[in-house]
């Protein structure tokens, strides 16, 4: 699975005009699942995510977790993640889990960050949606598993 973090002061997602989902400090991810991914991956991001440390401790260093400061996490499906740009200048999804397979590893990763009791707000898998962050930092990472 991919996902990119996003360390936010706070950050919504809108469908249709309307928040479905809003968190304040913590962090916006945006997850993807990739064709060949397993359960045990979904597992692996969800418990990689919540140890990262990219909050500041009392010296200002990023070396506190999400679990650390009590912090929420945005969950958002985002096939787009999956891009692949080497070639022309459209975009191919072809490496991104088929709609059915990402749909079920995206509610497992959801479960799976639940089972960590982070706070979680989430997005609508599938949904077109409008997200708004306030990018703390900014600090931005690409995460692979």
């Amino acid at each position: 699975m991919r996902a990119l973090i996003q360390r936010v002061s706070e950050a919504a997602v809108r469908v249709d005009g309307e928040v479905i989902g809003q968190i304040g400090q913590g962090m916006l991810v945006l997850v993807c699942a990739m064709d060949g991914d397993t359960d045990d991956k979904a597992a692996k991001l969800a418990a990689k995510l919540s140890k990262v440390r990219i909050f500041a401790d009392e010296d200002g260093r990023m070396n506190k977790s999400l679990m650390d400061i009590g912090g929420s996490a945005l969950v958002v499906s985002q096939f787009t993640l999956a891009a692949d740009t080497s070639r022309g200048n459209r975009p191919g999804f072809s490496s991104a889990a088929r709609p059915d397979e990402g749909e079920r590893l995206y509610e497992l990763f959801k479960s799976e960050v639940q089972n960590l009791n982070i706070p979680m707000a989430c997005g609508k898998f599938g949904a077109d949606m409008k997200v708004s962050l306030i990018n703390d930092g900014p600090v931005t990472i690409w995460m692979d598993v």
